[in-house]
């Protein structure tokens, strides 16, 4: 009787995901050592070796990439069949995996979240808070939040805020003894804090508009983040000047902890998106969430 072709191959995703036999073996609710005898076996049946192991580091084989640029992507479509099935329950199940920028979490994550987990207790929710550009295909997530710009073309995207108008922003005692500027070419004067897009490594051009030309520029600062939270912290302790989405800073605006300049010359761009494949959207437990981001949305309107 031949051998199940199948078998080893959720140890070897596991171990291939992690990095880590040890990882692996957690997330499988078994030993090290049995998720180890498995990949040995997986790999003397195929007659190659899959990883290179070292006291410090997992990695694949040339053959074991090959082998998982090949299996993931149909592991990832029998796990969405078998979610799909959840729609015929009585209600959504599963683990959802969003990935969502700093700025989304006070304006949608902190607000639907409680009322997400009332209304459905039977799913699990992890989010990852990254300001970088994301695969969520690659990275296993089932959606992902962004501004609209930023999403890939393939994505489906549903609208979740009304579009951001950007803003240069300072505190009260920064403009106290630096003065406020009056254009944009101002700036060259001031001291920013300056944001670093976190997978490129560019340092972010403040954008303007002027007779409906558009222009940035490169302001001066010896402060980088890499993080709009911390960009919106420095910036109320007067350390310098920052460029930042109208909806990140209104409370801190309205608390008088910030104060807007430039805003004739601000220009406005696609608000926050949800995003995810084509594929995903029938899966009820990223349905739910859809819906009630929708509702929210619409009571927030």
């Amino acid at each position: 009787m031949a051998p199940d072709p199948f078998t080893g191959l959720t140890e070897f995703l596991a171990v291939a995901d992690a990095r880590s036999f040890t990882a692996a073996a957690a997330s499988l609710g078994v030993t090290p050592t049995a998720v180890s005898q498995t990949i040995r076996a997986l790999e003397k049946r195929l007659g190659v070796p899959l990883f290179v192991r070292t006291t410090r580091r997992v990695a694949l084989t040339e053959a074991g990439a090959a082998l998982f640029q090949r299996v993931r992507p149909a592991a990832t479509d029998i796990a969405d069949a078998f979610d799909m099935l959840e729609g015929f329950r009585d209600r959504p199940l599963g683990h959802l995996r969003l990935t969502v920028p700093r700025m989304a979490v006070p304006l949608i994550v902190t607000p639907l979240l409680p009322r997400f987990r009332q209304a459905y207790p039977d799913i699990s929710v992890e989010i990852s808070v990254d300001d970088a550009a994301i695969d969520i295909t690659e990275r296993g997530f089932d959606a992902g939040i962004r501004i609209g710009e930023a999403i890939e073309k393939d994505m489906i995207a549903m609208r979740l805020t009304s579009d951001i108008t950007w803003t240069v922003v300072g505190s009260p005692g920064y403009f106290q003894r630096h003065g406020r500027p009056a254009t944009p070419e101002d700036l060259t004067r001031h001291q920013a804090i300056r944001y670093r897009y976190p997978t490129s490594g560019v340092i972010y051009r403040w954008e303007f508009e002027r007779a409906g030309r558009d222009f940035s520029v490169d302001a001066p600062g010896s402060l980088m983040v890499n993080d709009f939270l911390l960009l919106l912290e420095l910036a109320e302790a007067g350390l310098g000047l920052a460029y930042l989405p109208d909806i990140a800073v209104g409370e801190a605006v309205a608390a008088g902890r910030l104060e807007r300049v430039l805003q004739a010359f601000l220009p406005t761009s696609p608000g926050l998106f949800a995003y995810f494949p084509a594929r995903s959207q029938a899966q009820p437990k990223l349905r739910a969430f859809l819906d009630m981001a929708s509702t929210l949305l619409r009571r927030k309107g």
